[in-house]
């Protein structure tokens, strides 16, 4: 049984637990960058896409559960962070998920599920809003969808331990690894403009979603939440008590079977 970790203090020194051996890993090729992208397990594919800053190896909690329950994990970088590379032109919620998309087609995959965090979360609903013949359902956690989904930024500990391994990872991982506050700068500008979606735009969701946030979020609103809930047609809110923002490291399990009640709903 994975221990909690509500407080961040063993990510910030050891980092998630590592992630199990892949069946295939490589990069891929798109819109001026070089996405990595790791598979792990057999059967109905599931795409994890991590929160801002972070990395692919945040999921490391995520991913044996998942591949045990009998599915294809498909992890990804997202541009710019862990061992993907970025192009001179800004962030942006839709390259992103153009990113998660020609990794799915790079794995020839008709259909997948899509869980996301934090900007993962948005990226996931974006693609599943362009695309949804391609997508089976988003699980949609501690994300905002307009700028007036956000709370006003606090520092914390628990923030300043995440941010910490962070830091850690990008110098660890990145082809960039001097960059950190540049590549810090250029995400904080996406997250402060982007995403900008209407009631109408989010009234037009054809795909299941679950909203799910951390009953103690740091960063995301919980009316917002429950907008998202109410507009999104079908969707399930989902409030995860005793936790925050960072939930999949705090107290995976609690998590996981979120995640496995989702995707046995859409089974």
């Amino acid at each position: 049984m994975q221990a909690t970790d509500d407080e961040l203090v063993m990510f910030e020194r050891d980092g998630a637990q590592p992630l199990p051996a892949s069946t295939e890993e490589g990069f891929v090729a798109n819109d001026g960058a070089r996405i990595w992208f790791s598979v792990h397990g057999a059967g109905p594919a599931v795409i994890l896409l991590h929160g801002g800053l972070g990395n692919a190896g945040n999921w490391g909690y995520q991913v044996p559960a998942l591949v045990q329950s009998g599915r294809t994990v498909v992890v990804i970088d997202s541009r710019g962070h862990g061992r993907s590379t970025r192009d001179a032109g800004p962030f942006g919620y839709a390259r992103m998920a153009g990113d998660a998309l020609a990794v799915i087609d790079h794995l020839g995959l008709e259909k997948a599920s899509l869980v996301g965090w934090s900007d993962g979360a948005c990226t996931a609903l974006i693609l599943a809003d362009k695309h949804p013949q391609r997508v089976s359902g988003v699980f949609f956690f501690a994300c905002n969808m307009d700028p007036s989904g956000a709370l006003p930024f606090k520092p914390t500990p628990v923030i300043d331990r995440c941010f910490s391994r962070h830091r850690l990872d990008y110098q660890a991982l990145s082809v960039t690894p001097d960059d950190f506050e540049t590549f810090v700068a250029d995400v904080s500008r996406m997250m402060r403009t982007e995403p900008n979606y209407s009631t109408e735009q989010l009234a037009g969701i054809d795909v299941p979603v679950a909203v799910v946030i951390g009953e103690n979020d740091e960063f995301i609103r919980r009316d917002h939440a429950d907008y998202l809930a109410r507009t999104i047609p079908g969707a399930e809110l989902v409030v995860l008590p005793g936790v925050s923002h960072f939930a999949p490291l705090q107290r995976p399990e609690l998590f996981n079977r979120a995640v496995l009640g989702f995707l046995d709903r859409l089974d």
